[in-house]
């Protein structure tokens, strides 16, 4: 049986709330004995405007002197929900709360500010932030002086955040995409003043640059930039992250090459659509085929990138990566359907055959090329075939993994007022089918690799055999064997012995002194 829709109406009646105060700094009012100071909310309307402002670079970001010390003695934990963009957020909050003072700990009961760093792009994911809320007011409770805050992608939300504001008044501190920079400065406000307080820019925010980040492990995440301009029907990413802004080449490249001083092995490039990098640059030509041919030049073992957009994926760029070195052959293409017609009512704005020749091209140009990809089954009016279509698109491609999604409605999408037509029962059917064609592809290229030796960096000890080391080939594959934990950390090379739907199994061998499979 379908879910009931939320109706977010009950969290728009503000009929009990008291203005306090207002002025040009925001308004202050109560609701439900608490008060909260609202410096800027999110608006709908606002965000969905694509502004010809210009994008401003901002370079001396420094956190005041004068706040340095405010968590000094005092503990920290962040949790992150969602996308790469925001395990990279988190790194900045991370980084911005250690120079505060803040040192992290993994016990609730000894944080002194905990924040949830959210994701908007299925409802699942904002059910289970409230689920953690939930769970965390009985330790608010408990301790009332916790600050607990609400930042990412369901902060931009106007739903969520009078939702937060009705019916969860313990939460000190929401802010969203946009300001995350603004941070050090809220948690002031929020200890002095006592009340709950709201800053969600729906403006998109200037490019900021030398924050601190607190990274950890062998691979390390880099922004290229912000946003996206494509408005896809069911996407709630453009009103949560903004306009697409591209940071500029020479910061780019000078925080890869920071990252291979460092002695990363491993930078993935993020952007919500990364290969549109460089369309909004008015005084140069420079796309971002051309930050990966100036970063392949740079001495970092492998660079990777993602998410991309097949409509933005140019032939240059397909040049570039056929020079391989350190531009690893793995590439996430999301197709979402393998139908022409349901593309097109998802506002993709390319067709299955268009898609479908740039696989072609990618493979021709990259020999041993592993796409992987996003599906989305169950969207308003899908019929039994035009699921086919995306089944026999699956099968043509060959993707080694995919992730699958039955379709979610987000408030504020067109797609969000479509007739949702296709019955729960028939979604789940779907998916489940759809997942089966990925395993058999999966299952099939990792047959392919019995007997190859393949290049692969040790990420750690396996989750359920410490004997056991578990790393990453350059595709991106699982890899299970047996080794030495001093390993860690660095590149072996392993014979592939068995074949699992998910991982690989293999045997490390000694090193040798002709190149590996670039696998």
């Amino acid at each position: 049986m379908a879910k009931e829709p939320k109706d977010y109406s009950k969290y728009f009646d503000f009929s009990d709330a008291k203005v306090l105060s207002e002025d040009e700094h925001g308004k202050t009012i109560r609701i439900k004995g608490r008060e909260i100071h609202i410096i800027s909310e999110p608006n709908h309307r606002q965000s969905k405007k694509r502004r010809r402002e210009d994008v401003q670079v901002l370079y001396d970001t420094a956190i005041p002197e004068d706040l340095r010390e405010i968590g000094k003695g005092k503990h920290y934990i962040v949790y992150t929900f969602g996308c790469q963009m925001n395990e990279h957020d988190s790194e900045t909050i991370k980084g911005m709360l250690e120079e505060m003072g803040y040192t992290p700990t993994e016990e609730r009961k000894e944080a002194d500010i905990i924040l949830l760093n959210t994701c908007a792009i299925r409802e699942n994911a904002e059910d289970k932030v409230f689920g953690e809320l939930g769970h965390l007011s009985h330790l608010k409770r408990e301790k009332p002086e916790m600050l607990l805050g609400v930042c990412g992608c369901m902060a931009q939300e106007e739903n969520v955040v009078n939702r937060i504001m009705q019916k969860h008044g313990f939460v000190d501190l929401i802010f969203g995409t946009h300001n995350v920079h603004r941070l050090p400065h809220l948690i002031r406000e929020a200890l002095l003043s006592k009340e709950m307080v709201v800053e969600v820019w729906s403006k998109e925010g200037d490019i900021v640059e030398n924050l601190p980040k607190k990274r950890e492990g062998l691979r390390a995440w880099v922004n290229i930039m912000y946003g996206c301009d494509k408005f896809c029907t069911y996407c709630i990413v453009p009103m949560t992250r903004g306009k697409e802004r591209s940071r500029r080449p020479e910061d780019v490249i000078a925080e890869v090459r920071e990252l291979a001083r460092q002695g990363f092995k491993e930078v993935t490039l993020l952007g919500q659509n990364v290969n549109a990098y460089g369309k909004d640059f008015t005084d140069i030509s420079y796309s971002f085929g051309d930050l990966m041919d100036d970063i392949r030049k740079i001495d970092i073992p492998r660079i990777r990138f993602t998410t991309s957009h097949p409509r933005d994926f140019d032939d240059h760029l397909v040049e570039v990566l056929s020079k391989g070195g350190n531009l690893v052959e793995h590439i996430h293409l999301p197709v979402q359907s393998g139908s022409t017609e349901v593309l097109k009512i998802m506002g993709r704005k390319y067709s299955r055959e268009v898609y479908l020749e740039l696989v072609g091209k990618i493979k021709a140009a990259i020999p041993g090329a592993v796409l992987t990809t996003d599906i989305i089954v169950g969207f308003p009016g899908e019929t039994e075939e035009q699921f086919q279509d995306t089944l026999s698109l699956v099968d043509e491609v060959g993707f080694d993994s995919a992730y699958t999604f039955i379709y979610s409605p987000r408030e504020g999408t067109p797609a969000a007022v479509m007739e949702d037509n296709v019955p729960m029962d028939v979604k789940k059917q779907r998916l489940q089918r759809l997942n089966r064609a990925i395993e058999l592809h999966s299952r099939k290229s990792h047959e392919n690799l019995r007997g190859q030796i393949v290049e692969v960096l040790v990420e750690g000890e396996s989750k359920n055999n410490a004997s056991v080391l578990a790393g990453r080939t350059r595709t991106n594959k699982l890899v299970h064997f047996e080794g030495d934990p001093d390993l860690i950390g660095s590149f072996v090379h392993v014979k592939i012995t068995d074949a699992m739907t998910w991982y690989i199994k293999g045997e490390i061998v000694p090193e040798m002194s002709s190149a590996p499979a670039l696998t």
